[in-house]
């Protein structure tokens, strides 16, 4: 009796035990760590694709003015502060002249003191060329005397004498004025060099642009050549841009571009590359570029600002492509999970160029046809088992 009474309690235990037990197995096989992993998966496909080179650069002026002083000097003045917006032949500053405006005024007296000189010596001349011609008319009258017999031979010597030294006068008077109008060029020229140096001392806009800095102050005392305001014309701005040298094949002048700035990261900007630099970075393996804008960005950006430029480039021959999303890294190694006959296998591939929508080139380990992994809900292993919850060629995550 208590045997039976023993057998009805195990039973009724077992009735219980057991649908748990079972519905614990059910639960682990369909959502716990035993279940199926959930993936999405893509057919490979063999076409062509436009590859995106991807780089970051910087905001610069195509033009930058600097501005600074011909000679040592003290600042004397500055007109402008960092930002102001300048035009061209307007004044920025001046350097000190010293004692250079008194050294004009001097070398402007000793210019008009040299255009009397020369006055007064063009009147002797113009007196010493009347003597001669009275001169040479009286000895030339003395002569006919003497023919006649009324003058002696040594009145006519005289006369000649007379005649000499006034031809003579003429040819000192002569030298005279070319003497005292070379010295009047050499002080006019002597004036005009003092008076390009004065105009050198202020510091002029060459072009209608924009202050960026000044590195100095009136006051400050600065050296031949030293840069004291910068200033660009903000009219030309390109972007600095570096691109690895693996990926930059077949970047050119003219391709399509775009520039997305760090301060206006919600806009896109239509630019194109101006020119591929002929000198690379050997040290970061890096090409460099140059790239315009079609349209400068308004508000203007500041200079120096990084960017993220895209450069499309022409069309590669058609190889397998699939989504960037199923390239994972496994050991040490760069492959896709791939399914066959029902069984998840990681195969190695060498990969090739990205294109703008997220494709990849398989240069090689792969084949057209094969169907690959995109996206799984947790981490795949060889022997994962998995359940294909959507055929996906666009690869949209789960």
């Amino acid at each position: 009796m208590k045997f039976r009474t023993i057998n009805k309690k195990v039973l009724r235990l077992l009735a219980v035990l057991v649908p748990l037990f079972l519905l614990f197995v059910y639960v682990a096989l369909q959502s716990g760590p035993l279940a199926p992993v959930p993936v999405t998966v893509t057919v490979v496909e063999k076409k062509q694709i436009s590859p995106v080179l991807f780089g970051i650069g910087s905001l610069e002026a195509r033009y930058t003015y600097r501005i600074g002083a011909v000679a040592s000097g003290r600042i004397r003045t500055l007109n402008v502060e960092g930002g102001d917006v300048v035009h061209a032949g307007q004044v920025l500053g001046e350097i000190d002249p010293v004692d250079l405006d008194e050294h004009l005024s001097a070398q402007l007296s000793g210019i008009k003191r040299s255009e009397a000189t020369i006055k007064t010596t063009e009147a002797l001349l113009h007196e010493a060329r009347a003597k001669n011609e009275f001169a040479a008319a009286q000895a030339k009258r003395y002569e006919l005397l003497q023919q006649a017999r009324a003058a002696s031979a040594e009145s006519v010597e005289a006369k000649h004498q007379e005649a000499a030294i006034a031809s003579a006068s003429v040819s000192a008077a002569k030298a005279g004025v070319n003497a005292a109008r070379q010295e009047l060029a050499s002080l006019k020229a002597d004036y005009q060099g003092m008076v390009k140096q004065r105009h050198n001392l202020k510091l002029i806009a060459p072009v209608d642009g924009l202050v960026t800095s000044r590195a100095a102050e009136p006051g400050n005392t600065v050296l031949a050549g030293q840069t004291i305001i910068e200033m660009i014309n903000p009219k030309y701005l390109w972007v600095d841009v570096r691109f690895d040298q693996l990926q930059t094949a077949g970047l050119k002048a003219g391709l399509s571009a775009q520039v997305t700035l760090r301060s206006q990261s919600n806009r896109i900007f239509s630019c194109s590359v101006q020119r591929v630099e002929p000198l690379a970075d050997r040290i970061t393996e890096e090409t460099l570029a140059k790239v315009v804008f079609s349209a400068l960005p308004v508000p203007l950006p500041p200079v120096g600002e990084l960017c993220e430029v895209s450069v499309l480039l022409p069309p590669l021959p058609a190889v397998a492509v699939v989504p960037n999303a199923s390239i994972h890294r496994v050991d040490g190694l760069i492959g896709v999970w791939i399914i066959e006959d029902s069984k998840l296998h990681f195969v190695p591939v060498r990969t090739g160029a990205t294109d703008r929508d997220g494709n990849i080139q398989i240069l090689g380990g792969l084949k057209p046809g094969a169907t690959v992994v995109v996206y799984s809900k947790s981490e795949l292993h060889a022997g994962t088992r998995i359940t294909i919850i959507k055929n996906n060629p666009k690869g949209i995550p789960l």
